[in-house]
């Protein structure tokens, strides 16, 4: 049996307005070549991926997080890296550089994310379970539906759950969505580095699988117009005070409403067309939080009313954001305040 290892290199590219997956392969020569502290920063053409010019097309990749390749098996590994430039300085497109000392800052509060990816699996142009022509029946039994005329790619889904579980990621749950071909997976908890990189593998692997299939992962956040729900990606956060107690989440949410344009406008591209009032959304453009309320910008489940402990749901993040700027916002908004307040 051969010693050599598939290392899957994964980054994140400079398409505007939404950064895409890009991945290639390098052949290691043993399992130990592949530990993080082993692996190879590796160069790439960045005008190919709207990372730089051609006339200056070098930039490089650095290994930051690997997992076990579920999808080859044996000791193949997925390999995470950050984008520098030639000179070792972070690219401007590598936004993990900028969630990190963030991160570091208010470690001490212990910060934790769980994170709602929804996504619409797409075939020949359309998501799955909508005929060739018009339109399926009406939003309503689809949502965590179950039997052949609900629920439409679940092979898929699943192997994509068994393919999370199996490279190490806090995967959480899966559930079928509100509109036909459209799932969600939830990663998490976990601090706001970790998870942000598990939500990228997830996504990575989601593709793949989709790939194999025939059919596109999608991350549209409104990938049917009209009176069909979009996708989000609903971020859960606590600190350690908001776990243990209910005062710092008033908090929290009060800093969100005092930065509500600062972090929308971020949240990902094509909010506006998701965050309309309807559809269990909140509008765009105001700030509201309230008590089991999902028209509202942050939700605090029942639950943590009553227990008076917990944590918030900000609902406004689209499917298709960049968690690594959605984290380091609420992260460094949330925490600053509650440094603030003395509530840490």
């Amino acid at each position: 049996m051969s010693s050599k290892v598939k290392a899957e290199y994964i980054w994140i590219d400079g398409t505007e307005p939404t950064a895409q997956l890009r991945s290639k392969t390098r052949i290691l020569d043993s399992a130990e070549k592949a530990k993080l502290e082993n692996l190879p920063i590796w160069g790439f053409d960045g005008s190919s991926t709207n990372q730089a010019e051609g006339t200056s097309s070098d930039c490089q990749l650095k290994p930051v997080a690997v997992f076990p390749d579920p999808v080859r098996g044996g000791e193949h590994v997925l390999v995470l890296a950050e984008v520098l430039n030639v000179d070792g300085t972070p690219h401007s497109t590598n936004t993990r550089a900028l969630l990190t000392p963030i991160a570091e800052k208010y470690a001490g509060q212990d910060p934790w994310f769980g994170i709602e990816q929804e996504y619409t699996l797409f075939k020949d142009g359309r998501p799955l379970g909508f005929p060739e022509h018009g339109y399926p029946g009406p939003q309503g039994p689809y949502y965590c539906g179950i039997g052949a005329d609900k629920a439409f790619g679940r092979d898929i889904v699943e192997e994509h759950l068994d393919a999370c579980i199996a490279a190490g990621l806090t995967v959480s749950g899966i559930n079928a969505e509100v509109m036909p071909g459209q799932w969600e997976f939830q990663i998490g908890a976990a601090g706001p580095v970790e998870v942000s990189d598990h939500i990228w593998i997830a996504r990575y692997l989601a593709a793949l699988i989709a790939e194999k299939h025939g059919v596109v992962f999608s991350i549209d956040p409104k990938p049917v117009k009209g009176d069909w729900n979009g996708a989000g990606a609903h971020t859960n956060f606590s600190t350690q005070a908001m776990r243990e107690g209910y005062d710092p989440i008033i908090t929290a949410c009060e800093a969100l409403g005092e930065k509500f344009l600062e972090h929308v406008k971020a949240y990902g591209a094509g909010v506006e067309d998701r965050l309309t009032g309807a559809h269990e959304t909140a509008p765009w453009s105001e700030f509201s939080y309230g008590v089991s309320n999902r028209a509202a910008s942050i939700r605090l489940p029942w639950q943590v009313e009553i227990e008076r402990k917990g944590y918030l749901e900000d609902r406004r993040p689209n499917a298709n954001m960049d968690p690594y700027v959605v984290t380091r916002l609420i992260t460094d908004t949330c925490c600053t305040a509650l440094e603030k307040a003395g509530q840490v």
